[in-house]
């Protein structure tokens, strides 16, 4: 019999785990030997944050990110067909949003190897039902362009689908939070209402909805923090 392919949550920070990931959880991940990380660095980090005495050395890790080719995957998955389960995780939250993760999930089912998502912290969602904004009807974004013409371009665009009640859901990197902040409220119109959901489970965490301009006269700080930005009327 193949094994399975479990999709492991982790944390979003620095938090005590425990708060957000479930024993269940836990139990599954201290089982497994096989793999599958956004992160090589943060994925050890996470197993000896949940066990100490983890077997680090004796557990097969790939890497699945940004600079990985398509052309391995299929090897990532080999484990599987062999017998043995593997764990899916990415370098915060849950895997397959926002991450490549969902390449190999995509390869598991056309593999017939049985997909078992796990249940933790989603910064996007946790966002989307603090906010205040429609949860019924939203699209989520990912990233936006970086370079500064692209991106107020791509914010004009989806600031006019928030008219009919759907909620744009989008992401930022630290380092580049305080650009997107700016931008947001140099752009968006005074009327659009904006929810900055930022630490999301994070001691510091912090999640305010107001509209652009109310947001104007704050100068929101947002500088090197995790930030999920949510665009509504």
């Amino acid at each position: 019999m193949p094994g399975s392919l479990y999709l492991l949550p982790v944390t979003l920070g620095n938090n005590e785990y425990n708060t957000v990931i479930t024993g269940y959880v836990t139990e599954i991940a201290r089982s497994l030997r096989h793999f599958v990380v956004e992160d090589l660095r943060s994925a050890r980090r996470f197993l000896r944050l949940i066990d100490k005495t983890f077997p680090i050395d004796d557990t097969v890790f790939f890497e699945l990110n940004e600079h990985t080719s398509q052309d391995v995957i299929s090897d990532f998955i080999a484990p599987a067909l062999e017998g043995f389960n593997i764990g899916l995780m990415s370098e915060a939250g849950l895997p397959g949003i926002a991450d490549p993760g969902m390449l190999l999930v995509r390869m598991a089912h056309s593999s017939n190897i049985r997909v078992i998502p796990l249940s933790g912290p989603s910064s996007i969602l946790l966002a989307l039902i603090a906010s205040g904004l429609n949860g019924q009807n939203f699209v989520f974004h990912g990233y936006l362009p970086q370079k500064a013409e692209e991106r107020t371009v791509k914010l004009k665009e989806i600031e006019k689908r928030i008219a009919g009640g759907e909620t744009q859901v989008f992401i930022e990197t630290p380092y580049r939070a305080q650009k997107m902040t700016d931008a947001i409220l140099a752009v968006c119109k005074p009327e659009s209402i904006l929810c900055i959901a930022c630490d999301i489970t994070l001691q510091t965490e912090d999640i305010k909805t107001m509209r652009i301009a109310d947001w104007k006269k704050k100068h929101p700080s947002t500088d090197g923090r995790l930030v999920v930005f949510l665009l509504g009327s």
